[in-house]
């Protein structure tokens, strides 16, 4: 689904194919700049519901107001700290109160500490609790407000091919990456923590971890593999909530520092498109490279 819009874009109603209406409750985390900004503006261009958020109150508001001034008016700022559990849980009972539930959840929340040429782990230990723990912890939350249409409900988590297992060198981590029938939320968990505790005792370089910005790809190898596990999770116990990642390649975004071949807005675009697939069209537990989905025991 290509979804156009342009800066004088204002849209009331979904437009005639539209599976989604006014009432269908999108939240995007990490949304007051960037590629989640720029997906908040596209869902509230087809005029979903959408829940703007950020950890600085100040620049949250000040991008939802924005936007409604704009003329997309059905934007609304939450503050939400997804590396903060009593953030979640507050969160997670405003969504409640407010809205009943929501339909689509796309964690966008990030960080990085490295130049493009860098690779420093000091700042490993917030990198996960952002990138993997935090998504993670926001997910268990707001799981169980979810509407349960196979038509709406889903996941997207936008992701990294820095996390694919082809960057992987350790050859038994990939093998427990790659057994579907034995991985465990608990293992992905402990990956985690064997990596922290490995750049603590400085061994991190000589284990087998990525060797790009390998603090943040460790971050979106837990998250990939932990969105595959859940979507298996999910499908099997027939809970109809599709759990998706998404890649959107080298983008111009302040974690870049401004370098890249995409522009958040094209990002974006693509991510919109990816969130809101026509039910028939919506599979769940895949990682899109773009808008291609890859398998993941080739990568």
């Amino acid at each position: 689904m290509d979804l156009q819009s342009s800066k004088e874009t204002t849209t009331t109603t979904p437009p005639p194919e539209a599976w989604w209406t006014g009432e269908t409750v999108a939240v995007v985390t990490g949304a007051n700049r960037g590629i989640g900004h720029a997906l908040v503006t596209r869902l509230a261009e087809q005029a979903l519901s959408v829940v703007l958020t950020a950890r600085d109150k100040a620049r949250g508001e000040a991008a939802a107001a924005a936007l409604r001034a704009r003329g997309l008016r059905s934007v609304r700022f939450r503050r939400l700290d997804v590396s903060d559990p009593a953030s979640v849980a507050a969160f997670a009972s405003w969504l409640r109160d407010e809205f009943g539930g929501l339909d689509i959840l796309v964690n966008n929340a990030a960080v990085s500490f490295n130049e493009i040429d860098t690779n420093s782990v000091e700042n490993a230990e917030t990198v996960l609790r952002t990138n993997f723990y935090g998504a993670k912890m926001l997910i268990e939350a707001l799981l169980p407000l979810f509407r349960r249409s196979a038509a709406s409900s889903r996941i997207l988590n936008i992701s990294s091919q820095l996390g694919l297992l082809n960057k992987v060198r350790d050859p038994s981590l990939r093998s427990m990456l790659l057994d579907e029938g034995a991985l465990t939320e608990g293992k992905i968990e402990r990956m985690a923590s064997r990596f922290l505790a490995e750049v603590k005792d400085g061994t991190w370089a000589e284990r087998g971890w990525p060797a790009v910005w390998t603090d943040y790809a460790v971050s979106k190898l837990a998250l990939n593999a932990y969105s595959r596990l859940l979507a298996a999770r999910l499908a099997s116990a027939g809970d109809r909530v599709a759990v998706n990642c998404f890649c959107p390649g080298f983008t111009r975004t302040d974690m870049t520092r401004g370098w890249g071949t995409r522009t958040a807005e094209e990002a974006g675009r693509v991510a919109a498109g990816l969130a809101l697939l026509p039910p028939g069209e919506l599979p769940t537990g895949k990682f899109f490279k773009w808008c291609t989905p890859q398998l993941y025991s080739k990568l």
